[in-house]
């Protein structure tokens, strides 16, 4: 597995996730300008160029590792030279496609209804994307990649949060997510946790199944009772945090050096620690987990329509898919992708196991349109979520 530099949501979301304009599209995606945004109906000519904002480590086209390079043979095929920008956050994602200057995104859960609601993204036409039949139907149409039953986009590659600990340290071994929200921890100042407001949804998944009387169906839409309740766990939690990490490399070494025990983790860094002799497992909690599963979505102001469907189209084939998600670390989307990876490398991110999959809530932009059904009340919605993430951290 090579090793890349991702940090998925960023150390601390800034005053970008406070802008007029984020703040005027969270309130719901029905009201937005969304509606007006067409979809294309038919292929034609390449344009010769596509310009990719994506997540370090999802467009290689060997310029950090000479062997590493699935961006020459789309190329090849197509006609349509890439030209790549990453980006660190997803907000960053989200104030950069509002520049108009680039036709296709990775999104991650976090941002894909926001950029839906903001009439940044276009509704995809999956009939003119062969490779889209062979994605896992578990992420289809869900509500992170679909509005009103219109696709937005491609699903690239999913996984969990997992909780991760040092077993040498860490006894019993924990089954539970109470391992890091137990207010009298005995790991004190060594509990870690994602540093991201969208981790506000982990505290409400451990409501969800240890309070009821909250009635949180789904941590992704919380009213304001409920968002108070998740805000009371993590502000209690927060005398117990030793680090807020976003950078997975970062992440490793606190486990290594033991100045972290417990905590969220994903699966590529339980998998890096262990092939250095770390002691440490990785486990998905009885509660079950949040999670990731990122969306390529192409521009409503794509300059280079065609090409950007050429890569939606490529990225989802089996080998490509299968060579950019093993680079990042992570289960693929496509299910023929595991006869191009690795042994036992789909096994260890429980590729294609949809009941291991459903136990997974992947993160869905937090939105005033209630995402689990409710009409009856208003939902909070992604800024004020980060506001409230202000307040835990202090």
């Amino acid at each position: 597995m090579k090793r890349t530099n991702k940090m998925r949501t960023g150390a601390a979301f800034s005053a970008i996730a406070l802008a007029s304009s984020a703040l005027l599209v969270l309130s719901g995606c029905s009201s937005s300008g969304s509606s007006e945004v067409k979809m294309l109906d038919k292929l034609g000519e390449n344009e010769g160029a596509v310009s990719i904002l994506a997540w370090p480590g999802y467009v290689e086209d060997g310029s950090t590792d000479p062997a590493v390079d699935w961006v020459t043979p789309f190329e090849e095929e197509t006609g349509c030279k890439v030209t790549t920008k990453v980006f660190g956050t997803s907000d960053e994602a989200f104030s950069l496609m509002k520049t108009g200057e680039y036709d296709v995104v990775s999104a991650s859960g976090d941002a894909s209804l926001r950029l839906v609601a903001a009439g940044e993204v276009a509704p995809v036409n999956t009939d003119l994307i062969p490779n889209y039949e062979g994605i896992f139907d578990f992420l289809k149409m869900r509500e992170w990649n679909s509005v009103d039953g219109v696709s937005y986009g491609v699903p690239h590659g999913y996984g969990a949060n997992l909780l991760q600990y040092r077993t040498d340290i860490v006894t019993p071994a924990p089954t539970s997510w109470s391992a890091v929200f137990e207010k009298d921890s005995p790991y004190k100042g060594k509990v870690t946790a994602y540093d991201s407001p969208i981790y506000i949804a982990d505290a409400a998944l451990y409501l969800m199944k240890t309070k009821p009387e909250l009635e949180i169906t789904n941590p992704y839409a919380l009213d304001e009772k409920q968002l108070a309740a998740a805000v009371e766990l993590l502000k209690e939690q927060r005398v117990n945090i030793g680090e807020y990490w976003s950078d997975y490399l970062k992440q490793a070494q606190a486990f290594t050096s033991g100045d972290s025990v417990v905590g969220t983790s994903w699966q590529v860094i339980a998998g890096m620690l262990q092939g250095e002799g770390a002691p440490v497992e990785a486990i998905l909690p009885e509660e079950g987990a949040t999670g990731w599963s990122d969306t390529w979505m192409v521009s409503s102001k794509a300059q280079h329509p065609n090409c950007a469907y050429a890569w939606l189209n490529y990225i989802a084939s089996p080998e490509a898919n299968a060579t950019a998600t093993e680079y990042f670390g992570e289960a693929p989307s496509n299910q023929a992708a595991c006869d191009f990876r690795s042994e036992g490398s789909c096994e260890a991110y429980h590729a294609g196991d949809a009941e291991y999959a459903k136990q997974i809530w992947y993160w869905t932009t937090p939105i005033a349109e209630c995402v689990d059904g409710r009409t009856d009340v208003k939902c909070t919605d992604y800024a004020q979520w980060t506001t409230a993430w202000s307040e835990i951290k202090g």
